[in-house]
This record gives structure tokens, sequence and C-alpha cells, in this order.
């Protein structure tokens, strides 16, 4: 997570959530699965990395964990008072099989309470985003 990003269309990166699973033929070459997860999976501040991906003799993959940011992870947007444009889990996808509706909930409410920002989310998964959201049509 992040306050700043080099991502030239945001500002800042949120990931309260960790870890994800290949998808489709796009997936071979993401940054994340490639150089940040292997980074933060060996970094003890960063338990919920840990096991989200394994080597390979093409480099690293995802191993299909999900894993679930502390409490202060998932409410840091909440101190943020400058609005900024906020990556969602720039490092998985929220809408993921694996990922429990109890826990987009609680992403959903922290970006809720947090009218000042922008919240970016990015799913490979339209059709799980979709059902999620269907209710609220």
């Amino acid at each position: 997570m992040s306050d700043h990003s080099h991502i030239e269309w945001t500002d800042a990166t949120w990931n309260p959530i960790a870890g994800c699973s290949l998808v489709s033929p796009g997936c071979t070459n993401c940054y994340a699965m490639r150089s940040v997860a292997p980074r933060l999976s060996a970094n003890p501040a960063t338990p919920h990395y840990h096991g989200t991906v394994k080597p390979s003799k093409g480099g690293p993959v995802w191993t299909g964990k999900i894993g679930i940011a502390s409490d202060a992870v998932l409410l840091k947007p909440l101190s943020w008072k400058r609005p900024r444009r906020i990556f969602v889990n720039s490092t998985s996808d929220l809408f993921h099989p694996d990922v429990p509706d109890a826990v987009i909930d609680r992403i959903f409410a922290v970006m809720a309470l947090c009218p000042q920002h922008i919240f970016q989310v990015l799913t490979k998964r339209p059709e799980r985003m979709r059902a999620y959201l269907a209710p609220f049509d």
C-alpha cells in the first residue's frame, strides 16, 4: 500500500487483500505477480502476501491463495484526508472467487465512508462483480 504511486493514472494504492490466480493469457505478464508479490511475500511486515506466489521456470506465479490484510490496512483510506484517486487491490482482484462477500462488504464500506476519494476497482472477473452489485441496481 502506498500513499504515493508511480502509476500515472492513480495517486495511491490500497491493498486490503493480496493474491490472485491466472484467469486469462494477459495474466502471464502481471506486474504484481512478477515483481510486487514476490517481494512482499518475503516481508514479515506484510503477512497477507505470504504464500500468494511460488517460483516457476518462467518466474513467480500466483498460487491462488488470497490473503486478507489487517484492519490497520483495511481502514487506511479513512486517515487520508486529502482527496486521492486510489487503485484498489493493485496486487489482487477484489472479485476473485475466493474473496468472501463479507470481505468485499467491508472494503466497500470503507470506500463509502471516504467520499473525498475516487476509488478505482479493476477486475478480470466482471461476472462476479455484476452479481455482487446487482442487488444495488
